[in-house]
């Protein structure tokens, strides 16, 4: 679908108005008679997921390349930086992190850390625009959507890879008796980061309790989050445990920190629960390195274990 920039869909229509009532329809998007205001069009929506997926371009802008949604309210701009809390946190919008003014197709954003952006806006469809930054050359697409009508748990599953990174240890708080016994069960703690690109995991021994500055990390290696082939709601994980080989976890959420484990080769159910949360608030603090990225999970042929 052809894009319409905000300025130049008015301009086209003073061209076309009469003194009569006027529609115009170019390319399936309803255009009435009256100019497009751009704060208008922005504050339309509670929320706009930023597809990061769908970003073009090779630069970036910061407070973008870390939002999961964009709020704009009277002037402020909100964001949901973290996943952990997403749909709770400021009714659902997030935490402010600047200012916004908006018109005539350009969306100005001063952001508290990152300072002033200035943005072209178009308008892709009913509910989608491009923010586009003409200092790197980069374009965003946002999704609209009212409070009420999103998704928080669909946006929480689909990059759940993210919330294992926003604690700094997750630690071990149940095992079921079930179960065949294997090396896994002595493990206590895990940390999921990334590093030059990777994604690490370190784990511990450690007795339960230890205070997060005292653990002592026994093992560091790759992990991996996946997509089940035909199972849609299914994520799997695998950690590079020398004696794991070819064996995963089934991944599952509990609550937005508390996370189950099940190891289907031995039939054991693990529970941990996040410890140390890492708010990402502004882009400027030293634990805001997280960024999301174009990402698209591989596939594990795998059918569904748990019951």
């Amino acid at each position: 679908m052809k894009k319409i920039t905000l300025l130049g869909t008015a301009t086209l229509l003073m061209m076309l108005l009469s003194s009569c009532y006027t529609e115009v329809i170019l390319e399936d998007v309803f255009v009435e008679d009256t100019t497009l205001q751009t704060r208008q069009l922005l504050q339309a929506y509670d929320l706009w997921y930023v597809d990061i997926n769908a970003t073009e371009g090779l630069g970036e802008v910061p407070f973008l390349q870390r939002a999961f949604t964009l709020s704009f309210t009277n002037g402020l701009l909100y964001a949901n930086n973290n996943i952990s809390g997403i749909g709770k946190t400021g009714n659902g919008l997030g935490i402010r992190v600047g200012y916004f003014d908006a018109g005539s197709g350009l969306l100005e954003i001063d952001h508290d850390v990152d300072g002033l952006w200035i943005f072209d806006v178009y308008q892709v469809n009913s509910r989608t625009l491009e923010l586009y930054d003409r200092r790197s050359n980069t374009s965003y697409f946002v999704d609209g959507y009212q409070r009420g009508s999103f998704d928080y748990d669909r946006v929480f599953y689909e990059n759940i890879e993210y919330l294992l990174q926003e604690y700094d240890v997750w630690e071990k708080t149940y095992v079921s008796e079930t179960g065949a016994i294997n090396d896994f069960d002595e493990e206590n703690y895990l940390q999921f980061y990334e590093d030059n690109g990777g994604t690490i995991f370190r784990s511990s021994i450690d007795p339960i309790g230890t205070p997060l500055n005292g653990l002592l990390w026994d093992y560091e290696g790759f992990y991996e989050v996946y997509d089940v082939q035909n199972d849609e709601t299914l994520k799997t994980l695998t950690l590079d445990y020398d004696f794991m080989g070819n064996d995963y976890f089934e991944l599952y959420v509990i609550d937005d920190r508390t996370i189950e484990l099940y190891h289907p080769d031995s039939g054991t159910v693990y529970e941990f629960q996040g410890r140390g949360y890492i708010q990402f608030l502004k882009s400027g603090s030293s634990s805001t390195a997280k960024k999301r990225a174009k990402t698209k999970n591989p596939i594990m042929n795998v059918v569904r274990k748990r019951k």
